[in-house]
């Protein structure tokens, strides 16, 4: 009796989409850790001020945010990345030439046009080649691989940064994306794969649409459902995570004495522990359902920052990004799986975008905010209230986070459509 081959779990075009990926996100992940840092060490911002460039740099992303969705939606997965891509382009050009903190502001705005687009687009087009029975698995396959990124990143861009300067790691930044840029690109113009990213889209790209578009995405976050919760305890994390995020790495650098090496292999530290739980969080998604892993992932980053607020040296903060690697690689594939089944298949692109957006503008004060806890009531304080909150999240997804079975907006793909493949998040 013959059986019909397994399709492999990464097609041609997988392959070279995750390549394309993976080396993008190197250079991305180059120096996100060391910008606080440089901003204050090099361009002479204080704390404030740079709780200011974060905070208004953005309002420039929750715009962006609501326009890419909608964009991806329209036009197609790869043609979205290939047009974001560009932007990122220019955006890191303009990190590497900013001459002073202001210039900086404008520069990490428009960086943040790639994740505008490529970030609804990464999560739309996982969901649209995966079932739900297997879609946990699947996010969680490709968040591990995708941890390359944060293996090689971060030490590479604190190397740079420590031996030779921090325009030559941005110069190196830039180039890396670029090269990713032209193979997202000309993925884009092959007409055999841009068809396989097209043919799912089935809005109009005209201001109609994008109306109706926000007008069905708020009616299903504000309906008392799973997006509902979603949204509450999302907003309410975002805003507390937000008021310490930015000024972790000068907290490293002032408060732990860390070099600028070693806060790159501490992100390093980070990715390698991340790799060991996305996999496990993917199935127990798929066998117990998302809201035990995501519980879980909060209670490891509440310990985390527990072990973060009580160390003073190299090894402890190591501990630290072990656990907190931990906690997200438990948190992200279960967290992308929900979305993907209570979001209808043909605006994943859309609310992924507007999701973002919101929870952008709820938390815009944060970083300015939690910049001035730090100079008022100490630098501990911001990272207080997001180990509490972390903690807290923990009650409302165990309660709320449930998928009713006529819920799942994303079923097995019907016959002739392209077959269960991985993919990867987007955190570009």
């Amino acid at each position: 009796m013959e059986t019909t081959p397994k399709q492999p779990l990464l097609t041609p075009i997988m392959r070279w989409f995750m390549f394309a990926m993976v080396l993008a996100n190197i250079a991305g992940s180059m120096f996100p850790m060391l910008m606080a840092v440089y901003l204050n060490e090099d361009l002479g911002a204080d704390v404030q001020q740079i709780g200011l460039i974060f905070t208004l740099s953005s309002v420039v992303m929750f715009f962006l945010q609501i326009i890419g969705g909608w964009v991806s939606d329209s036009i197609g997965r790869l043609r979205a990345i290939a047009l974001g891509s560009i932007g990122g382009i220019i955006g890191y050009t303009a990190i590497l030439l900013a001459p002073t903190w202001e210039w900086m502001m404008v520069a990490i705005s428009l960086s943040y046009i790639p994740y505008a687009l490529v970030g609804p687009s990464f999560g739309a087009f996982i969901a649209e080649n995966s079932t739900s029975e297997n879609r946990g698995k699947v996010y969680g396959i490709t968040d591990t691989i995708f941890q390359i990124t944060g293996v090689i990143g971060p030490p590479l861009g604190g190397f740079l940064a420590g031996r030779f300067g921090f325009k030559t790691m941005f110069l190196a930044s830039t180039i890396l994306y670029s090269g990713a840029a032209l193979l997202r690109i000309w993925m884009a113009t092959t007409v055999r794969w841009a068809a396989v990213s097209q043919k799912k889209s089935t809005q109009e790209l005209s201001l109609g649409s994008l109306k109706a578009s926000i007008r069905t995405m708020f009616a299903m976050i504000l309906g008392g459902g799973v997006l509902t919760w979603i949204f509450i305890t999302d907003g309410v994390r975002d805003i507390a995570f937000r008021l310490s995020g930015e000024l972790q790495p000068l907290y490293l650098r002032e408060v732990g004495g860390i070099t600028l090496e070693q806060i790159g292999f501490l992100g390093a530290i980070f990715s390698v522990a991340m790799m060991f739980t996305p996999i496990l969080s993917g199935w127990m998604s798929d066998r117990r359902g998302e809201r035990l892993p995501i519980a879980l992932g909060f209670l490891f980053v509440f310990f985390a920052l527990l072990i973060f607020l009580n160390v003073s040296d190299f090894m402890g903060f190591a501990v630290c990004w072990i656990v907190f690697g931990g906690g997200v690689g438990l948190l992200s594939p279960a967290y992308q799986a929900l979305v993907s089944k209570v979001v209808p298949p043909n605006m994943l692109g859309t609310f992924t975008g507007l999701f973002r957006s919101s929870l952008g503008l709820i938390s815009l004060p944060a970083p300015y905010v939690g910049a001035l806890m730090w100079e008022h009531l100490g630098p501990k304080v911001p990272f207080m209230i997001t180990a509490v909150v972390a903690l807290l999240s923990i009650i409302p997804t165990w309660l709320y986070f449930k998928v009713p079975e006529k819920q799942d907006g994303l079923d097995t793909p019907p016959p002739g459509e392209t077959p269960a493949i991985p993919a990867e998040i987007a955190l570009d």
